[in-house]
């Protein structure tokens, strides 16, 4: 039996600075473009509600307080209503998708994940995906995750996984999507990467500093090498209204806007089992004039691709790594899905003298996940 072809998107999406409703509602916009396209898998950036904490890369820890708050404020559960809106338009539009999103928890008001969910056509959270470990200055906001979310969304379109930009570098995370065999790798990223900042006069990025562009896609490449699946990378845009948003909680807001300004955008591409790109269409902002083209960079946009499973086949005959060319007697990957929790709470016979509930301060036995949706 022939394996599905199908059309994805990815969408270059710049985040509403400051609402995380707003960009709730600009997601589902595209969403719906994408759908009337024809797409029927819908890919968006890292962090994209409600966008990606840029200011940590460049500010001093000791003054990033108020941007801290703002994450803590505009940061969606997972069993919340901007989530739930998504879900229903997913639905809607009978489309799959892939979110990238900051995640509050109802046990703190501070705890935060870098996570990710892929959401079926039928509007049902699939693989709920928390970031194993915050990268860089990325610890100022984010908390390490678990293995949990290392599933792969076994969908009519075909096994989909997905990691978050640096656990692309992770050769145990990317195994163990392979290992599920997937067959549409989605990575997730930010708009910049800054690593140094620039000198005054300097009119480029600061010399040494890191090519997210070239990075992402050696990682994404090598990792649709190895596993002959397709790869979708998704990037979010630092747009002008994003930059001043940022600048203008900053202590000097023309220093900040000059150098959010020198970094290169990171890319939203497509990529096929050889890890090459694959010639895409740009079907917004203009779907009446669908430029051809391999990427997005400096604009937003949706960017549609055609898919064909069948084409991950042959590539498995040479280098299955997870199969026919893995040496199972000699290598063993042991994954904890177990997600983490700070208390579970255990029930056992009463008496009139026994408090309601004991408490136990193991918390990687439990099965659900803090937002409440059961596992």
């Amino acid at each position: 039996m022939a394996l599905p072809r199908f059309k994805a998107a990815a969408c270059h999406l710049a985040s509403v600075f400051g609402s995380a409703r707003q960009t709730t509602d600009k997601t589902i916009g595209f969403m719906r473009k994408a759908a009337q396209n024809s797409a029927q898998l819908v890919v968006f950036p890292e962090s994209s509600i409600p966008g990606f904490p840029y200011w940590s890369s460049i500010i001093a820890p000791a003054t990033g307080h108020d941007f801290f708050r703002y994450m803590a404020e505009e940061s969606v559960y997972v069993d919340g209503e901007e989530i739930k809106a998504i879900q229903q338009a997913a639905l809607q539009s009978r489309i799959v998708i892939s979110l990238g999103f900051s995640e509050k928890v109802r046990y703190s008001s501070a705890t935060l994940f870098n996570s990710n969910l892929i959401i079926g056509d039928d509007g049902q959270i699939l693989v709920h995906h928390r970031k194993l470990m915050p990268t860089f200055f990325e610890k100022l906001t984010w908390s390490p995750g678990d293995g949990h979310g290392l599933r792969v969304a076994d969908t009519r379109l075909g096994k989909i996984g997905a990691l978050i930009c640096g656990e692309n570098t992770n050769p145990l995370a990317r195994y163990a999507l392979m290992a599920q065999g997937e067959q549409v790798h989605i990575s997730s990223w930010p708009a910049i990467w800054p690593t140094r900042l620039p000198l005054d006069g300097e009119p480029t990025p600061a010399t040494g500093n890191y090519d997210n562009v070239n990075a992402n896609t050696i990682r994404a490449a090598a990792h649709c090498f190895e596993a002959k699946c397709f790869g979708i990378q998704s990037a979010g845009v630092l747009d002008h209204a994003s930059i001043q948003g940022i600048a203008q909680m900053t202590s000097d807001p023309r220093r900040t806007t000059k150098i959010l300004s020198t970094y290169p955008q990171a890319t939203t591409q497509f990529l096929d089992p050889n890890g090459h790109l694959i010639k895409s269409r740009i079907v917004w902002p203009s779907s009446d004039v669908q430029d051809e083209g391999l990427c997005l960079q400096n604009e937003e946009g949706v960017l549609i691709a055609d898919i064909d499973l069948n084409k991950c086949v042959e590539g498995k005959q040479y280098h299955d790594v997870v199969g026919g060319y893995q040496r199972l007697d000699v290598f063993n990957l042991q994954v904890n899905r177990n997600r983490h929790e700070p208390v579970v709470f255990a029930s056992g016979k009463k008496t009139e003298h026994d408090p309601p509930e004991t408490a136990s301060c193991s918390g990687s036995k439990s099965t659900k996940d803090s937002g409440g949706i059961a596992r």
